[in-house]
């Protein structure tokens, strides 16, 4: 008996990410009003099981809120600890975040009031922990001569709001290329490109 209810929790569990994971990816495609048959066709469960998860939308919108905090963490922890040193990490981060499908589920939360995702209490936390993690690369790189002094963690988490959740407000070119002009404006942030005191 014990064995079959560790299974059946297992296995609840295992659909639960599915679907959250499946909400994540019809959301970055057709915005947060997406049908949630969609959502459930994509996870591979009936709309019954997804409603017995999640009682109305708001619910799992939330859930995707969390799932993709999680995933900024998760990847920022993974760049820690594999990059060669904090510039390449901070790098290699923000890349990634930037990411076009990534960036999409991004921009389609952010039409969200803030007391839907970002000041729930998970969303909040995750979210400090993190900032404090990228913040202490940049303490890091900017120690190890890579990255020039006037610039902080709020310089980068501008970048990615502009980058990742508010694609519309860029001009046109760098729109249509966003890929580049991220990487010309973390090139801007190395060391070797700061500008003289004065000038």
């Amino acid at each position: 008996m014990v064995h079959l209810e560790s299974y059946v929790r297992a296995d609840a569990r295992r659909n639960l990410g599915k679907i959250v994971a499946a909400a994540a990816e019809v959301v970055a495609e057709r915005g947060v009003n997406a049908p949630m048959e969609a959502i459930a066709k994509r996870a591979g469960v009936g709309v019954g099981t997804l409603y017995r998860r999640f009682p109305d939308r708001d619910a799992l919108i939330a859930a995707v809120g969390d799932h993709y905090i999680h995933t900024m963490a998760q990847a920022l922890d993974t760049a820690s600890r594999t990059s060669a040193d904090a510039w390449s990490a901070i790098w290699d981060f923000v890349s990634w975040a930037a990411a076009p499908g990534r960036a999409a589920l991004s921009t389609a939360l952010a039409v969200l009031p803030e007391e839907v995702i970002v000041e729930r209490a998970e969303f909040a936390r995750i979210r400090d922990e993190w900032v404090a993690q990228l913040a202490e690369l940049v303490r890091r790189a900017q120690a190890e001569g890579s990255m020039r002094p006037d610039v902080g963690v709020d310089d980068l988490l501008h970048l990615l709001n502009v980058f990742t959740c508010h694609p519309d407000k860029l001009p046109a070119p760098v729109a249509a290329d966003p890929g580049r002009y991220l990487r010309l404006m973390l090139d801007g942030m190395k060391a070797s490109a700061a500008t003289p005191a004065g000038a």
